[in-house]
């Protein structure tokens, strides 16, 4: 998009156009620069990628959870028409010495397949929700906390009310999946105990309805809003606001990065390491703080189940003292610690009781590994940033796919979720008694060594994510970590492959940004503030 210096002056000026009131103070004295400021919107910018491969994949994947969703919808029907609450449908007879492995077997692929399902609803919804908050002068990063960060308006499919709604949907979601697949524990009137694989209808029905109004919601948010680019680079983001003027690239800072922002603005020198994550990015620490809390919860929650089983003589009478013979990966009644409260009859007020207290122990971990994806979606976008001092440079149009299985945090938190969200079932299980056909009764057996399992599992992802999150950066490529204004003030050059680097020589200060093909590194020892600034203006 071509655009003259007096088109430029006149962004600057617009507050509707200014995301940051960055230059306070002191930027009167830069009002001289700004006329002899190389418009960056008039550098390419309308060569920004759409992405619709990625909106085609996203669709793909959306059409593949509303299948997935209305079969749940059927069979739960099928199943509650054909045997009722109170009933499941058996699958396959197990055998006793491996009793419990077909079964979890089968409660993790169906935490997989939820996963699958929640993160193409999820894209989606974020990309509709990025594009309202541009449209309301709101976007600061390319990554935001998707289900805690809201549009204008209770109506609006991407406002509060909704993104609570899908907070909630995501962790019935979850929940269903833990109490669909059951073990049967038939009793005939004569004849030995036979153990069954078997799905309940009530919690897949409930499943594929919290799955199918996760599609919906995402649909209207895509319908409610006008999207630039389905890319999740943040780099074609930036050049879509910039070239519809949504974000105006502010002068003399090519060498600021984006802790800088509240800072007075002026010229400064090359820095030897940049901030971290946590620093940049003040949702992160909210996140890394929460991971750490649900650790303790996780924690807390174990020895808790320990004090009853000692406090109350009677469960010592079912179950065996956590050591390290009776420590196990899968649960085993038999030899495993564990406390157990047993519901009489099954009907659609245990149920809902069931649904509540799952949720309740479960929805911090669901959200807390939700909100774990902005960690790894902005130490991408850093790392895809720091491309462009590469051999290879940085290119701003990838492949959607290539660029999810490429991205390591990202590979290691699609198989995290479903991972732990098995593990949680493994601690909290729901067992049927069945006496000719019948539910009887519904044991709830929690386990000690499965709760400390799962602590330990979180603990570790909590550790990883935290160093993660305090890396620094090296070298004098300022630190963006997606954040769209400083992008815009960084890329003076736009292209499909860039380079950054050192520009010119100018005085009284030097110019970096970047360029088609590769650059000098900038020199540590001078000080940088853009092209074609005439000032003396002071130094920090």
């Amino acid at each position: 998009m071509a655009a003259s210096s007096e088109q430029t002056e006149q962004h600057w000026h617009s507050s509707g156009h200014l995301p940051y009131d960055a230059l306070s103070n002191g930027q009167d004295d830069f009002d001289s620069m700004m006329s002899n400021t190389k418009s960056i919107t008039g550098t390419g910018t309308d060569f920004y990628n759409p992405s619709l491969t990625s909106r085609r994949y996203a669709l793909v994947g959306v059409a593949f959870s509303s299948v997935i969703s209305c079969c749940c919808i059927t069979a739960g029907v099928v199943i509650l028409a054909t045997h009722g609450v109170s009933q499941v449908t058996p699958l396959v007879s197990l055998d006793a010495a491996s009793s419990t492995l077909p079964s979890e077997i089968w409660s993790l692929m169906l935490n997989l397949l939820v996963t699958i399902c929640t993160e193409s609803t999820g894209f989606v919804h974020g990309i509709s929700l990025r594009s309202a908050l541009a449209s309301e002068s709101r976007l600061r990063f390319n990554t935001n906390l998707r289900l805690l960060t809201a549009a204008r308006g209770w109506r609006n499919p991407n406002g509060a009310l909704l993104n609570g709604i899908m907070a909630i949907l995501l962790i019935i979601s979850y929940t269903s999946s833990s109490l669909v697949v059951f073990i049967n524990h038939v009793l005939p009137y004569n004849g030995p105990n036979t153990l069954f694989l078997a799905i309940a209808g009530l919690p897949l029905l409930v499943l594929g309805v919290a799955l199918f109004l996760q599609v919906g919601i995402a649909l209207s948010g895509m319908r409610a809003v006008k999207i630039l680019t389905w890319s999740a680079s943040p780099f074609d983001l930036t050049a879509a606001l910039v070239h519809h003027t949504q974000l105006t690239p502010l002068p003399i800072r090519c060498m600021r990065c984006v802790s800088d922002l509240d800072m007075y603005g002026g010229p400064a020198k090359p820095s030897e390491t940049q901030p971290s994550a946590w620093h940049a990015h003040p949702s992160i620490r909210k996140v890394v703080i929460s991971l750490w809390g649900i650790v303790a919860a996780c924690a807390g929650w174990a020895a808790l189940i320990m004090y009853i089983w000692d406090k109350y003589t009677g469960a010592r009478w079912i179950s065996a003292a956590l050591t390290i013979q009776s420590w196990s990966f899968f649960p085993n009644a038999t030899q495993s610690n564990y406390i157990s409260y047993v519901v009489p009859g099954v009907n659609i007020q245990w149920w809902i009781l069931v649904f509540a207290n799952m949720a309740a122990v479960q929805g911090p971990l669901t959200l807390g590994l939700h909100c774990s994806e902005l960690i790894a979606n902005v130490i991408r976008d850093e790392r895809q940033w720091r491309c462009a001092t590469g051999r290879k440079g940085l290119q701003t149009a990838t492949n959607p796919l290539k660029a999810a299985f490429t991205n390591p945090l990202s590979l290691v938190l699609f198989i995290v979720k479903p991972f732990l969200h098995w593990m949680f079932g493994l601690s909290f299980v729901v067992d049927n008694i069945i006496y000719e056909g019948t539910v009887e009764a519904l044991p709830i057996q929690i386990f000690s060594a499965h709760i400390w399992n799962l602590c330990f599992a979180l603990f570790i992802f909590a550790c990883f994510f935290t160093l993660v999150s305090l890396r620094r950066p090296r070298g004098p490529q300022p630190a963006a970590y997606g954040h769209l204004q400083t992008l815009a003030n960084l890329v003076d050059e736009w292209s499909p492959v860039m380079w950054w680097g050192h520009k010119a020589d100018e005085s009284p200060y030097c110019h970096a940004g970047t360029s088609d093909h590769p650059l000098p590194d900038v020199k540590m020892d001078c000080v940088y503030a853009g092209s074609c600034v005439e000032s003396t203006a002071s130094v920090s």
